[in-house]
């Protein structure tokens, strides 16, 4: 019997340039949607030592990477909310809409990195917060996040100031929030 091997699909826009100027909406959620970083107590969330680990490395992330800005984000019990914008010129134009545009240069391919690309930024940040939350835990090699990750490429203004409200208000909607898991 022949086994066909796995192909992942990938849930990334075909051909997009994901190192194009622009803001993106990421969500990551905990592997399990285990609640890791805290909990939301009177629309508050209160972040716990893992949940700490997420915001630190998440703020470090911009001092590492000359070419984002971070947006409003939100670390709640069992996943991650945030604005990324990739700027112009280095530190330049935010919130500015992206372009869709071919750039094979510029396309990730599973297992190749592209520098300054939104699947880069990710799994950089997902790999940093992984390797602290275990060592701080004591379990190495343990998952902590789901495999993938939504993302949204923002479009216009409009957008960008409804997500990031949304973010912003997620600890205040927690108990009617989809990824809402009690305990």
């Amino acid at each position: 019997m022949i086994t066909q091997p796995h192909h992942r699909r990938s849930i990334r826009l075909p051909g997009y340039d994901y190192t194009a100027a622009g803001a993106y909406f990421i969500t990551i959620c905990t592997q399990g949607r285990e609640c890791l970083f805290g909990q939301v107590v009177d629309g508050e969330m209160r972040l716990n030592a893992p949940g700490e680990i997420v915001r630190a490395e998440w703020e470090k992330s911009a001092a590492l990477r000359a070419e984002i800005e971070l947006g409003p984000y939100a670390v709640m019990p069992n996943h991650f909310h945030a604005i990324v914008v990739i700027a112009d010129d280095g530190r330049g134009t935010a919130r500015r809409a992206p372009t869709a545009r071919r750039a094979p240069t510029t396309v990730e391919q599973f297992g190749k990195p592209v520098a300054g690309s939104v699947p880069t930024i990710v799994r950089a940040f997902k790999s940093a917060v992984t390797r602290q939350i275990n060592l701080v835990r004591q379990t190495p090699g343990a998952a902590v996040w789901q495999r993938n990750y939504y993302e949204h490429i923002i479009r216009n203004e409009s957008s960008y100031e409804n997500i990031a409200a949304y973010i912003l208000n997620n600890p205040r909607q927690w108990e009617v929030d989809r990824l809402f898991k009690a305990g």
